[in-house]
């Protein structure tokens, strides 16, 4: 069948103030608002694609100028020509001469072509009627692996080996499939614990997320250490021995004080240490990861990992489990590559989704994963955060503390659109309501 001609491309910064009640807040992001440059791209048949890059707030009009620099490449081509080898797509997006120097693969230019590509995936499941993960799972291995950019990992994965992984999988692919739309999957909750929360509220998060069938719960730490001890001994309190804790610190230590940190944590049996360094410091994370184990704590890393080789040499360091994210990588062909490695390595992935529109989106990647690459659950599961769900078209739906598999086709990216003009930046009714949120110029920075 024809598919359809991409005409236009559109950008919106769109800013949630979750920063007023503390969501999202570590200890390196005191006072986040939620954000995204919201991308909806046009097609000469009246369907339409859409996609997101998250954001804190400040600084989302960068990534949206980034995005409008990327349109041009975009705009003119027919999904069918982008498609049919869309590893050349990815690279064209992501190597263009000029634009490349701006990254190449990672800040603000990598974030903005997660967004354009996120949209231009979701437009393709729309066109072929199908959620993105079951597109995903439909296609034939050798188009998956046409869609990745292997350059600069074949060291550690070449194309031959990823084709192989996806046929091995193939054997009980289809009641893996049947599971995950009997069951869902699994997933762990953030949203109790963040770290500008009262132990009140805390207590009462906790206890709802018991009573609604949770048993995998993260904490934020890393301002204070025994603050840490006191909300680490809450929460287990709370939760008992048997269920899972993890512990998220969000890059505020320097690696030997990590150590000692986590160390001093480790009667709480947490099962990682997400983030406990520099994102950017692959040996440190190896060094805490070696230094940790023998308390039996794992390191998870990935939510600010720039690109696939980050990944690479993470994976080859034995240093973490891989948090993969839908909007920090470039997009679905980006984190197939890291799917893939990761499985050669054997080392378990469990996605970011802390953030507006990320658990959305990464359910699909996760489904693919478990289906087609992995085939496994063991110590596997998908970050959840209970906010600002209700303002998309297909919101995520968690039943018992797992994901339920989308039934809509696309990549449940689109937002409602009175949500978009609502909280657009500066000009929305949420923010000219909302004077303590001064504009930001862009010649603040």
């Amino acid at each position: 069948k024809m598919l359809p001609r991409i005409v236009k491309l559109a950008v919106t910064d769109v800013r949630f103030p979750t920063s007023l009640e503390q969501h999202g807040s570590d200890a390196m992001h005191t006072d986040p608002d939620y954000s995204a440059a919201y991308v909806v791209i046009d097609t000469d048949c009246g369907l339409k694609g859409f996609g997101l890059t998250f954001t804190l707030g400040k600084g989302t009009e960068i990534v949206v100028c980034a995005v409008e620099a990327l349109a041009r490449l975009v705009v003119g081509k027919s999904l069918q020509e982008i498609v049919s080898d869309f590893g050349g797509f990815y690279r064209l997006l992501t190597s263009e001469s000029q634009l490349r120097w701006l990254g190449p693969e990672k800040g603000v230019i990598h974030l903005a072509s997660a967004a354009v590509l996120n949209a231009v995936w979701d437009l393709w499941a729309r066109a072929e009627g199908k959620p993105l993960w079951k597109l995903l799972v439909d296609m034939d291995p050798k188009q998956i692996v046409s869609c990745i950019d292997f350059r600069y990992i074949t060291d550690a994965l070449t194309e031959e080996e990823a084709l192989d992984i996806l046929l091995k999988a193939r054997e009980g692919r289809k009641q893996r499939e049947d599971q995950m739309l009997r069951e869902g999957y699994p997933a762990y909750t953030t949203s109790c614990a963040w770290l500008g929360y009262s132990d009140e509220l805390l207590t009462q998060l906790c206890a709802d997320a018991l009573g609604n069938g949770w048993t995998k719960f993260k904490v934020k730490v890393g301002a204070d250490l025994e603050d840490d001890r006191r909300r680490c001994r809450l929460i287990r309190e709370m939760i008992g021995p048997s269920n899972t804790l993890m512990m998220d610190a969000n890059q505020r230590w320097d690696v030997a004080e990590a150590i000692r940190w986590v160390s001093s944590l480790a009667d709480f049996k947490p099962l990682w240490i997400e983030e406990p360094t520099c994102p950017d410091d692959i040996l440190g994370h190896a060094a805490i990861s070696k230094a940790l184990a023998p308390l039996g704590i794992g390191v998870a890393s990935g939510e600010q990992c720039h690109n696939r080789v980050m990944f690479k040499q993470f994976l080859q360091a034995s240093a973490l489990f891989v948090q993969i994210d839908s909007c920090r990588l470039g997009s679905v062909n980006e984190n197939l590559a890291v799917l893939l490695m990761a499985h050669k390595f054997q080392v378990p992935v469990c996605p970011h989704a802390g953030g507006v529109g990320l658990c959305e989106l990464v359910q699909h990647l996760i489904l693919f994963d478990y289906i087609c690459v992995s085939g496994s659950l063991a110590n596997r599961m998908c970050e959840y955060v209970d906010h600002l769900h209700e303002h998309f078209a297909s919101p995520v739906v968690i039943r018992n503390g797992h994901y339920i598999a989308p039934e809509d086709i696309g990549y449940s990216c689109e937002m409602l659109e009175s949500s978009v003009q609502s909280h657009r930046y500066p000009e929305g009714d949420v923010w000219k309501a909302n004077t303590s949120k001064p504009e930001v110029k862009m010649d603040t920075f």
